[in-house]
This record gives structure tokens, sequence and C-alpha cells, in this order.
């Protein structure tokens, strides 16, 4: 096992996305700050705001160590309960201002602990994923990037890409609404299969893969126009968003459970939202098509 290998290959990756933004998006404003927490460790947030194309995008790298894990890091491994941890990753969200644009989620992660009696081996492992929230349905950009998350994974071994995608499907679920938050795209935790080596190259393999998955559709969608009522459906979207991390998302909770810092934590969240009591999208719309035929568990490649 070496720490120090993800943390190089993570700290790069987090520079080198927050490098393909400013690319992307030359007027957006910038914030970048370094944070030490009290408990251990510490990390670096860029908020990028206001820029052309992108209403608000979050980069995260932490890098953090405690005495316990919290309870949201243990749901899977009970047994691993108020042992000393260490734990890194990346994390990224993107609020576009285009509706034809979608929002999209971006992390990996790394995690090792130890038996405080330093009685037995540490215990180490990965996760992470990316996936796509459109306001707008459009097949292409559903197939390219579920195209782009099989590719990543396919080295290592053909069975992975269809779990990591129904993991991803039932994961990023909202059962009170019944819905999928997006149309998926890849999730895996606790995974250390083939030894060290071979599962931080997967990780790492994930995290060179979202950029251009992304950047295709940024490309295809980024200059379309649209009105008042695409932004006013967008915002309408982004509820559904806020509703998940705050009642479901794991990475939220091991946040605040590590008492982490909560800007950093919160700056998932869309700058604007809206909710609006019972809304339904006429049927014969892009948007009713967007809620009856895309979200929901779907094999987009095979159909």
């Amino acid at each position: 096992m070496n720490p120090e290998r993800v943390e190089s290959c993570f700290t790069e990756l987090h520079d080198r996305i927050c490098q393909h933004l400013l690319a992307a998006d030359s007027d957006v404003k910038q914030r970048d700050d370094r944070w030490e927490r009290e408990e251990g460790g510490g990390g670096r947030s860029r908020v990028f705001a206001d820029g052309r194309y992108f209403e608000r995008a979050g980069i995260n790298f932490s890098h953090v160590h405690g005495e316990s894990l919290p309870p949201s890091a243990t749901k899977a491994r009970p047994q691993l309960a108020n042992q000393p941890f260490t734990a890194m990753g990346v994390s990224l969200v993107f609020h576009p201002w285009n509706p034809y644009l979608p929002t999209t989620h971006f992390n990996v992660r790394f995690f090792t602990t130890r038996p405080k009696d330093n009685a037995a081996e540490p215990v180490w492992w990965f996760g992470g994923g990316f996936d796509l929230t459109p306001y707008y349905p459009f097949m292409q950009d559903v197939c390219s990037w579920h195209g782009a998350a099989r590719a990543a994974v396919e080295p290592w071994g053909k069975d992975l890409y269809p779990k990591f995608k129904a993991a991803c499907d039932e994961y990023f679920f909202l059962p009170h609404r019944n819905e999928t938050r997006g149309i998926g795209g890849l999730f895996f935790d606790d995974y250390n299969s083939g030894g060290f080596e071979s599962a931080c190259a997967l990780a790492c393999s994930v995290g060179d893969a979202f950029w251009p998955a992304y950047a295709a559709i940024f490309e295809r969608r980024k200059d379309l126009e649209f009105g008042e009522r695409e932004r006013q459906w967008q915002l309408y979207r982004r509820g559904r968003y806020v509703e998940f991390n705050l009642l479901y998302d794991r990475g939220t909770l091991f946040g605040i459970q590590s008492k982490g810092r909560t800007e950093s934590i919160l700056m998932s969240m869309p700058p604007l939202v809206r909710w609006e009591y019972d809304y339904h999208p006429e049927p014969e719309t892009l948007e009713f098509e967007l809620v009856n035929d895309y979200l929901k568990p779907r094999n987009w490649l095979d159909d």
C-alpha cells in the first residue's frame, strides 16, 4: 500500500481539472481556499462562479485523519467503527447557467484504517465515480457519457461497468420521489480488488475519464439558446439535487460527521433553486420526456 502515490494522483487530478475548467470558461471568477482541520489534516477548495458558462463550480481536494471513523464510513464495515483513519479524495460539482448543459458530479476517494493496538494490517479501499444530471433529454449525451464510463473501467473487467452502473442507479435515487437524480454513470465503494496497485490504477482511470466525458457534452450544448421557461425548469429540477444531497448523500454526511469544513462540504449546492407545489410538466414536452423516459434506470448503451 502506498498512500503517497494516491495523494500524488489526486492532487494532480485536482489541478488538472481546475485548469480545464478555466480554459473552458475564461470569464469565471475563482476563489482558492487552503484550510486545516482541527482534528487533523486539511485540504484545498477551489470555487468558480459567475462565468460565461458556469454559474458555480466547486472542486475540492481533502486529506484528513482522525481517531475514529464516522458512522457514514463504516456502514458497510461495522467492524471498523471507532478505529483511526486517513481519508483523501477529490470531489467536484458543476452547475452551468445554460439549462441545456447538465449538472455533473464526480469524486474519487481513498480510505485506510488500522486497529488502535496495531495488531493487524491496515484496511484500505477506494471509492468514487461520476454521474450526470441533465435538465433536458439528449440521447447522444447520455450514450457518450456512458460510453466513457464503460471505457474507463473495462480494462479491469467487462463486468465492472454493469456493476458500477447499477450501483450508481441505486445510490443516486430519491425514494420519496421515486426517480433517479439523473441518468447515472459509475459508482463504486469498498473497492480493493486485485491489490493496491490495480485498485489505485482503476480509481485514477475514472478520474482521467471524467473531464473528456463532460467536455464532449459541454462543447455540444454550451451555446444553445434558452429562455425563461428553460431557466425556471432548471431551477425547479435543481431542487431534486438539493434534496438528495441533504437527505441521502454519504459524502455530505461523512463531511459533517467528521467535522470537516462546512463551506467546502456544502459548496456542491446550486446557487439558485426553487420548489413548486405538486408540479407536473405538460405531456408531449421535453420536460415531460426527461421525467418520464430518462429518470429511471435503463441500459443506455444497449437501448
